[in-house]
């Protein structure tokens, strides 16, 4: 047996994943390029090779003549004679060759042969292994910074993130580990190039998918995304068990399985609403956390007004526009978003058309107007406010106005009484 090529082989297929087959094809291979180096020819030389023990046997099939005129072609019946007693002119012997006799170039070229054919199965067993995981999420270490790009080593093969999937204000340093979406994977004369990204949103779907057990095994599904990468991300779940709160599954028990994501992402927020096939329900739960008065939507041309409170506008809209941004993108309608005041002074405008039973008693109107307008509503508010403190703190201040509003109107009834009698 020969016991050093049975240890090498072994150690290739490990490491560089190249089947023992495609190494035996490239031993003869080379065998066959050393014999043509060696003799001019190689058309009649064959290769028998045990697979188990890797001993092999090179001859060449040389035909019996009177007179020889190419030697690597043909043998005198004298010389055939001694190999096989039983050779005749016309036949054919096999003449074995000692592959160890060739000379130091044949050699060379044999080995350079193998090297070669190992380099190129290991390319191609790197691509087939990252062409499969396009559009997966890998985990990967980087490397370096090349100029605007970052390399990142995924194991067996090393990614390009370019600048324009790279998330703005976030820093990578080398030795970090990321995680990763496989965007393209091209093979080159040079290696497998894939690119990859930290911007993709369907790296947030994957993340999700890896933390929460209901969306790996499809009882809950993510029906859309949209991310503005590095700021915030909407995205839309509904659940097929009537058991199983789809919001619920993804935030997990305090909040533990979206802060997974969060944490993954650089701390990235991420709203998680409900999906509604009623395209209405599901710019109302889009446009969350804030509170809507009425949606009305144009099917045929994926636009709806929404109507939100007057201490809400700044809400809804978001930061520079961001929260009708990403709602809009959620659920594929162009959004329009007025204040109720706003909706008032609008042209055609009817206030029936927008207001919902829980509006109609006119409940909020006037708390909006008197307790909320000018000190919560309006530009700044943000900027005020922590996100989502505006609100509660707007919601206290009218609880605690409501209550003087109804003291000084129970006077006047009872004094208006007493006239009347």
């Amino acid at each position: 047996m020969n016991t050093e090529l049975v240890e090498a082989l072994d150690l290739l297929e490990r490491e560089k994943e190249i089947s023992r087959e495609t190494l035996f094809e490239a031993i003869e291979s080379s065998l066959l390029i050393a014999c043509r180096n060696n003799f001019g020819k190689s058309d009649n030389v064959h290769i028998e090779m045990d697979h188990e023990t890797c001993e092999y046997t090179v001859y060449a099939e040389k035909t019996v003549v009177e007179e020889v005129e190419d030697k690597s072609l043909e043998i005198t019946l004298e010389e055939a004679k001694k190999i096989d007693p039983a050779a005749e002119l016309g036949g054919t012997v096999r003449v074995d060759i000692n592959s160890k006799e060739f000379g130091r170039i044949a050699t060379q070229n044999a080995k350079n042969a193998i090297l070669q054919k190992i380099r190129e199965e290991e390319r191609n067993s790197v691509y087939d292994r990252f062409s499969s995981l396009t559009r997966d999420v890998v985990t990967g270490i980087v490397q370096r910074v090349n100029g605007r790009n970052i390399s990142i080593n995924l194991g067996k093969a090393d990614a390009i993130l370019t600048e324009s999937e790279q998330v703005r204000g976030e820093i990578l340093r080398p030795t970090d580990r990321v995680k990763v979406y496989i965007l393209d994977v091209r093979n080159t004369p040079k290696g497998p190039r894939i690119t990859v990204s930290r911007t993709h949103p369907e790296l947030v779907k994957k993340l999700f998918e890896a933390e929460v057990a209901e969306v790996r095994d499809g009882t809950v599904e993510i029906k859309s995304i949209s991310r503005e990468a590095g700021s915030r991300t909407k995205i839309a779940v509904t659940s097929y068990d009537p058991d199983v709160d789809a919001v619920g599954a993804c935030v997990g028990m305090n909040g533990n399985r979206v802060n997974a994501v969060v944490s993954e992402l650089g701390g990235e927020k991420i709203d998680i609403v409900n999906w509604d096939e009623n395209p209405a329900i599901f710019i109302e739960n889009a446009l969350s956390p804030s509170q809507v008065v009425s949606v009305i939507v144009d099917p045929d041309e994926t636009t709806a007004k929404v109507v939100v409170p007057d201490f809400q506008l700044s809400l809804a809209i978001g930061k520079e526009g961001q929260n009708a941004r990403l709602a809009a993108r959620l659920t594929g309608y162009k959004i329009d978003i007025k204040s109720e005041t706003q909706a008032k002074d609008a042209p055609g405008f009817r206030m029936e058309d927008y207001l919902t039973d829980e509006y109609e008693d006119g409940e909020y109107e006037e708390g909006y107007e008197e307790g909320y307008e000018g000190e919560y509503a309006g530009e700044g508010m943000y900027e005020e406010y922590p996100e989502g403190e505006a609100v509660t703190e707007a919601e206290e201040a009218y609880e605690e106005a409501a209550p003087a509003e109804d003291a000084e109107a129970a006077p006047s009834e009872e004094a208006s009484e007493e006239t009347e009698g």
